[in-house]
């Protein structure tokens, strides 16, 4: 991974001076120290990244039907509710008609029916007014013959009867009618797809249909659209860089395209997780395109910006010694060699950041070996220039 230098440091001071190594031999070994410094990391690293577009759907045919006209092609500039395609449907006009025609003989039936329940509750009323009076009559003696008023009371019944069945019979019609009309209406709802329209502002980037085409919801995707003026920078950054992801921060970025200029995006959507492969988060980026220079599928090379709010401890890289067991830098304390283990960071030209049990000013061998054992007596001098 390439890297872009631009370390704000709060203090850099390598001293060097030449330690002499008592050697086996009776002689002496040179040796440049350099000591060990504290920076605030302030880097810019290269990681690759795509443009993808900010919205991007495959269009469908809602209901099964003959493309009867396709007004855009690829590279058509659409608005949202723009139509894109309208469809031919027979037998969908064929069904609401049929519809329509069951609702007319329903309604039909129902004021026939109503009108019956009309008649029947005017002969009720007045059947009830026959009894009503026979009864009354009734309680004199010889007025009323016996039969009279058993024969006015049957009759009420079955005119009760009748009149409730033909309530029934005007319920039962307008159940109907609602299902008809729900059909209706689900048959218009399917009509109202059959033409085809842009669910947001963008631009065609597909046609795999023509008139005369028959389109579904399984068949064929008939038209893509994409929206160009706004892309989507994603960005797989490693595990190490995490900690550095801060939303809202703008990062620049460079196409091949156009070598010579660079682009701007803002972090919006780390996924705040990583993949197990990669050991690597994406995260988004928006990109504004009004001038439509950028265009999903491009590869970008993202300076991504790389800090620590606090600082670190750095040396030389050629301090640090990695074995097969350890990795160490030899300090020189008080005339003396000794190991201190430590762990590599981030890289910054001829230093190394790392951390372990070392402070600031520190002295280490420069040039660390192996060889330079713990406990070795050394003698640092200042270099000459």
């Amino acid at each position: 991974m390439k890297l872009f230098n631009t370390f704000s440091i709060s203090l850099i001071v390598l001293t060097m001076s030449v330690a002499s190594v008592s050697a086996q031999s009776g002689g002496t070994q040179s040796l440049e120290t350099a000591t060990v410094v504290s920076q605030q990391l302030e880097k810019i690293v290269s990681i690759p990244g795509d443009l993808t577009p900010y919205q991007s759907v495959n269009i469908h045919a809602k209901v099964t039907g003959f493309l009867e006209s396709i007004p855009v092609d690829r590279g058509s500039w659409v608005k949202q509710g723009d139509v894109l395609a309208v469809l031919s449907a027979p037998e969908l006009r064929a069904q609401r008609l049929e519809a329509e025609a069951k609702i007319q003989r329903i309604e039909s039936q129902r004021a026939e029916a109503e009108s019956k329940v009309a008649a029947l509750q005017a002969t009720l009323a007045s059947s009830q007014s026959t009894y009503d009076r026979l009864k009354a009559a009734s309680q004199t003696p010889g007025v009323v013959a016996g039969n009279d008023l058993e024969v006015a009371m049957r009759t009420l019944d079955v005119q009760r009867l009748n009149a409730e069945a033909q309530k029934s019979s005007v319920e039962a019609l307008l159940k109907e009618k609602a299902v008809a009309e729900a059909a209706v209406g689900v048959v218009k709802e399917m009509q109202e797809y059959l033409r085809v329209t842009a669910p947001f502002e963008g631009v065609i980037t597909e046609r795999n249909v023509h008139p005369g085409s028959l389109v579904g919801p399984s068949g064929a995707v008939m038209l893509k659209i994409e929206q160009v003026s706004r892309l989507r920078l994603t960005v797989p950054v490693p595990e190490i860089y995490v900690g550095t992801i801060t939303k809202g921060t703008k990062v620049s970025f460079r196409v091949s395209a156009f070598p010579n200029e660079t682009f701007q995006g803002v972090i919006a959507r780390p996924a705040y997780s990583l993949d197990m492969k990669t050991r690597s988060m994406s995260v988004e980026l928006d990109v504004n395109n009004p001038r439509l220079r950028l265009a999903p599928g491009m590869f970008a090379e993202v300076q991504w910006p790389v800090s620590r709010q606090q600082s670190s401890l750095f040396v030389p890289t050629s301090a640090v010694v990695r074995t097969s067991e350890r990795q160490f830098v030899v300090r020189v304390r008080e005339g003396v060699a000794e190991w201190v283990d430590v762990r590599r960071g981030e890289v910054n030209g001829a230093l190394i950041e790392i951390f372990g049990d070392l402070r600031l000013g520190d002295v280490v061998v420069r040039r660390g070996n192996d060889e330079i054992r713990p406990g070795t007596p050394l003698t640092s001098s200042v270099a000459k220039p």
